[in-house]
């Protein structure tokens, strides 16, 4: 049902989708009965975009069809041909690249990530080096002028690249690349053109002084070149290796674009094991051991690369390249020894995080709602608004500094102070001689510059009370006004540097009593802050221990974890989570609803069915693939070929395209399977990439052409998955998550006068909004 872009159901049955789609006041009721009973009503619902069936969802600020995709094994006459036609080297040569794939992944993966990171450095670097330099000539409204006409045109040219040509490439994209290999496929979410914006809107966002992260995008990044590597050649570019060719299916593009997620991680945070642990525990709805080795492998690559060019770039090679991103938060002090007061103080910041974190999602929540009004309106209103933030941000960046009172500089230190130069902890500003203004040292760096100055531990009382407190109310407000609008961002770092405040707080209101250093509660503060947001536990342990390089913290980090995860679930759903939802991605959760138990699988079968004979006439092929879209069929024997009437399978319509454009028809109905054997290739059924298949429009037939017969069973998956029409549509909807299914043919419990196949259960058939309209009377628990 989803995957054809309309409203009929993609295994046969359009009856339901169509008297929804007609009656739209019912639809309406029914969508207004599913908000009241707890589920949170997409975008799509909306009065200008109504999602009645789960088909179309809004990708990046466009509404676009989605598609499901093809995860399953299609086990056809031709499958079976070609695998016992293959030859040890063949196997050989097919484990051989799918390793250089992964290979090719990590160092592209690594190569992007250097490039991204040196390219914020050395942009935002050489801007606050102008700034700098008109504050110490005094020149504080020629500094503002420039500083926020730096910020305008980059967010300007960031918001142009996005809203003119990738709109899919907005956000961080981890909500699509999670949709993606949950077995969700939309419109350009992997597309070379999402790739280049990915990756220069992001170094322009970054730079322009939004308070947005390269490091959410990077995860994006990474499925956009693992999906580029997998498309298994192109004949537009005569890349038609026929090694590459084994890889014109969506399960092996899956496991690749998994393995591009965890590098993205792993490229962002310089942390291979946590990006393994955060495509498993967030981004993959499907995984077995060897995915394991294979992302591990590609994200230590990534390790590797990152590696070898911050060696490179100490000697001074890469411009002002060399304290950004890539190098580690230091927050060793020794061995933590604490007591009860700190283990009460990170159960207080635990459940801190747990409500700031709640609250945060809600607020994103309410944001993306009302900038989705503005977003319609056209390309140059998502470049307006993008302008609007950029001022905006530049505003708080540049005046709250000057609420703070300056500090003399502490007796005794190495570096200089005030900082000369672009970063630092003690930033000079407006303040005098042998003074610094703390909340300048935070606004006025890149956010990687001002999460190294939080969790520093070398001066306890760097920063008053007051200056974390402004601080951390303004990124936490500028971070949810942020994300939303046209440019690539991430949610890290804008999560981070609001935890590390209130973190910092703690530890600086506690001072003396405490055992554990200020730069300590920071750490601390942003674990809370990241599990009450992305509700994730054990990757971000791993990611905030791997950045900071301290494992003697994992105790107090898996605890804070735990209780600001606990909190915020009490409130609301991850931040990832909700995204999908409101995006109208029809996301199938590992778990099922309580009311699917009250049903089973015949109580949403949609009919009637559209089914193919063994051997079937050519016009009545052409006749349903034109007026329906429908992607499976199935094809059912019956008498001469049969002694009654006997399910045989599933045809895709994919396959079908191939099999009519290739015209090996007969006069008769006879069949001629083994002369279809011989004319085609398993590769000739293969699902291109970005490319595109056959389309019945671009087919012509003559009249005498459709009054012929094409034998259908060599094309005929003959082990679909099936169920039984008595099973509970709970049992079914785990059965059909868990083995990453498009179809799921729901079988007759009595099969005598009865026809063999009862219906197709697709994604569709799952989602509440389709359960809630056909029973409106069922009552919705969470």
């Amino acid at each position: 049902m989803e995957d054809q872009g309309d409203i009929e159901n993609e295994g046969g049955g359009g009856g339901i989708g169509a008297m929804i789609m007609e009656n739209g006041k019912d639809l309406e009721r029914n969508i207004s009965a599913v908000s009241e009973s707890g589920v949170r009503q997409p975008l799509l619902s909306s009065k200008s975009r109504v999602n009645n069936t789960s088909q179309i969802a809004i990708i990046g600020a466009n509404v676009c069809p989605i598609e499901s995709l093809d995860y399953e094994i299609i086990e056809n006459d031709l499958f079976k041909q070609d695998w016992r036609s293959r030859k040890k080297v063949q196997i050989f040569q097919y484990i051989f690249l799918k390793w250089t794939l992964v290979l090719l992944i990590g160092l592209s993966v690594g190569l992007v990530g250097f490039f991204l990171n040196i390219a914020v450095e050395n942009i935002a670097g050489f801007k606050l080096l102008l700034i700098s330099d008109l504050m110490l000539q005094d020149k504080y409204f020629r500094g503002f002028a420039a500083y926020a006409c730096c910020n305008l045109v980059l967010a300007t040219c960031a918001g142009i690249l996005c809203a003119f040509i990738a709109p899919a490439a907005a956000g961080s994209g981890i909500p699509e690349v999670k949709a993606y290999l949950n077995g969700i496929d939309a419109h350009s979410i992997l597309a070379p053109s999402t790739l280049f914006v990915k990756i220069f809107g992001s170094a322009l966002g970054v730079s322009a002084g939004f308070v947005v992260g390269k490091e959410g995008p990077m995860v994006h990044t990474g499925a956009c070149i693992a999906n580029l590597l997998g498309q298994g050649g192109s004949r537009k570019y005569h890349l038609t290796w026929k090694w590459l060719k084994y890889f014109k299916n969506d399960r092996d593009r899956r496991d690749l674009i998994t393995c591009g997620a965890a590098a993205g991680v792993a490229a962002a945070f310089r942390a291979p094991v946590g990006g393994v642990l955060f495509a498993l525990e967030e981004v993959a709805s499907w995984w077995r051991s060897a995915l394991l080795w294979r992302t591990f492998f590609s994200t230590a690559v990534v390790a590797m690369v990152l590696r070898s060019f911050i060696v490179f770039c100490r000697s001074g090679k890469c411009g002002l390249f060399g304290q950004g991103g890539l190098i580690m938060y230091d927050v060793n002090s020794g061995a933590p020894n604490y007591n009860t007061i700190d283990v009460l103080a990170v159960m207080l910041i635990g459940v801190l995080g747990g409500l700031l974190g709640s609250l945060y999602n809600y607020l994103v929540d309410k944001v993306l709602r009302t900038y989705s009004i503005i977003n319609e309106r056209g390309p140059a209103f998502k470049v307006l608004l993008v302008m609007t933030i950029s001022i905006l941000s530049s505003l708080c960046s540049y005046g709250l500094p000057w609420f703070a009172t300056c500090t003399p500089c502490p007796v005794g230190l190495e570096d200089k102070c005030p900082t000369i130069g672009r970063s630092g902890n003690y930033k000079n500003f407006q303040c005098p001689a042998g003074h610094y203004n703390d909340l300048a040292s935070l606004f006025m760096n890149t956010n990687d510059d001002a999460i190294r100055n939080l969790f520093s531990s070398d001066n306890s009382s760097e920063f008053h009370l007051s200056s974390l407190f402004v601080f951390f109310a303004g990124v936490y407000c500028l971070g949810v006004v942020t994300y939303g609008i046209a440019i690539p961002s991430g949610l890290f770092i804008p999560v981070i540097l609001a935890g590390a405040s209130y973190g910092r707080f703690v530890g600086t209101v506690l001072g003396s009593i405490s055992n554990l250093n200020n730069g300590l509660f920071a750490l601390l503060g942003a674990a809370s802050f990241l599990g009450g947001t992305m509700r994730m536990t054990v990757s971000i342990c791993v990611i905030l221990l791997e950045l900071t390089d301290d494992l003697l913290m994992l105790p107090l980090v898996m605890l804070v974890l735990l209780i600001s995860k606990t909190v915020a679930d009490c409130f609301n759903h991850g931040v990832y989570d909700q995204i999908v939802k409101m995006k109208g991605l029809p996301y199938l959760e590992a778990h099922a609803e309580p009311y699917m138990r009250q049903l089973v699988a015949g109580d949403v079968c949609s009919g009637p069915l559209i089914t193919f004979s063994g051997v079937e006439k050519v016009g009545n092929i052409i006749h349903a693939l034109k007026f329906t879209r429908h992607n499976g069929f199935p094809v059912i024997d019956a008498p001469p070929f049969s002694d009654a009437p006997e399910f045989c399978g599933l045809a895709l319509r994919s396959h079908l395209l191939v099999l009519l454009k290739g015209k090996k028809f007969t006069k008769l109905s006879v069949l001629s399977g083994s002369g279809i054997l011989r004319s085609f290739h398993a590769f000739d059924f293969a699902k291109p990439g970005s490319g595109k298949g056959p389309k019945l429009e671009d087919l012509s037939f003559t009249d005498e052409e459709m009054e012929m017969y094409v034998d259908l069973h060599p094309v005929t998956n003959t082990s679909p998955y099936t169920v039984v029409e008595t099973m509970s549509l709970a049992k079914a909807a785990i059965l059909f998550r868990q083995l990453g299914l498009r179809h799921l043919c729901v079988v007759p419990k009595k099969t005598t006068g009865r026809d063999p196949i009862v219906g197709i259960l697709t994604r569709h058939d799952f989602m509440p909004e389709h359960i809630k309209g056909l029973y409106p009377h069922l009552v919705h628990h969470k």
